[in-house]
């Protein structure tokens, strides 16, 4: 644990703790708050537990929170050599809750995170009591393929990395179509957002996971069965750019007991654009 960030909004002072933990041999980053069941968060691409500040606060009230930093994103280790693909990636994040001493936990992961998140529960489904999924990536979503095919070009991949840390406008114009109102992007979030972009080899995760990003879906529709028996809440925007909201409806119906709310006005982000309801509608879940 390396000091303190005091929740800005939190009218009740909540402490959240910065932390660090190695797991095997990899340290990440994450910061934990409040008391009560054990709730981890899980970012989306190109995120970080930066993320989750308006959520933390809130959710710090009925829950043990843990925000991570994947590896090889925000201020984590990037190890050479990495594996970023789906199954990768939920195996780290069960390490990690190995290596933290949780032996369960509420999950909670929003984009590419909700796919981890996903992939996590299915490999180890006893594990997780309860599953929230914030515009989860899903293989009902052609959004992002041709995408991720085009920035993982042998070619392409290496000048995009190069270029997108140091292109302000690239970083903005990303942003502002995540968000439905950009009138409700707060000061400071693009900086927040770009701070460990500038850091050496950055963009390589983001690269690494579009690599398998087709391969990883295809696996993970195979593996939904598995988890259709945990109760589930689903969170989308309306006026989500990034994963399409009609493939919600198709998520829905792989799981036995599941709630959809989907948030008017709203782009890929709703714990940064409207965070009171996303918080509301979370803790509503989690104290049923």
């Amino acid at each position: 644990m390396n000091g303190q960030l005091s929740a800005e909004s939190a009218p009740d002072q909540i402490v959240i703790d910065e932390c660090r933990i190695a797991v095997d041999g990899v340290s990440w980053r994450f910061q934990r708050a409040g008391s009560g069941p054990a709730l981890l968060l899980v970012h989306g691409l190109l995120g970080y537990s930066f993320s989750w500040r308006f959520a933390i606060p809130a959710l710090a009230r009925v829950a043990t929170v843990y925000a991570v930093d994947l590896p090889g994103a925000g201020f984590s280790d990037r190890p050479a050599g990495r594996d970023s693909s789906l199954p990768t990636l939920a195996q780290q994040l069960l390490r990690f809750m190995d290596a933290g001493g949780l032996a369960s936990c509420d999950l909670l992961g929003t984009s590419h995170g909700g796919a981890v998140a996903m992939m996590a529960a299915a490999t180890a489904p006893i594990r997780f009591p309860r599953l929230i999924l914030v515009d989860p990536v899903n293989p009902w979503s052609a959004r992002g393929r041709m995408l991720s095919v085009l920035l993982s070009n042998p070619v392409v991949a290496p000048i995009f990395g190069l270029a997108a840390p140091r292109l302000r406008f690239v970083q903005e114009h990303y942003l502002r179509r995540l968000y439905a109102d950009t009138r409700r992007i707060r000061p400071g979030t693009l900086e927040g957002y770009s701070q460990p972009l500038r850091q050496r080899g950055a963009i390589d995760h983001g690269i690494d996971i579009l690599r398998s990003w087709n391969r990883d879906l295809k696996e993970l529709e195979s593996i939904l069965p598995r988890i259709a028996d945990i109760p589930t809440l689903l969170i989308w925007g309306d006026r989500d750019a990034a994963v399409d909201p009609a493939s919600a409806l198709r998520l829905k119906a792989k799981f036995r007991r599941c709630d959809l709310v989907m948030l008017e006005n709203v782009g890929h982000l709703p714990y940064e654009e409207t965070p009171e309801e996303f918080n509301r509608a979370v803790i509503r879940f989690l104290t049923a």
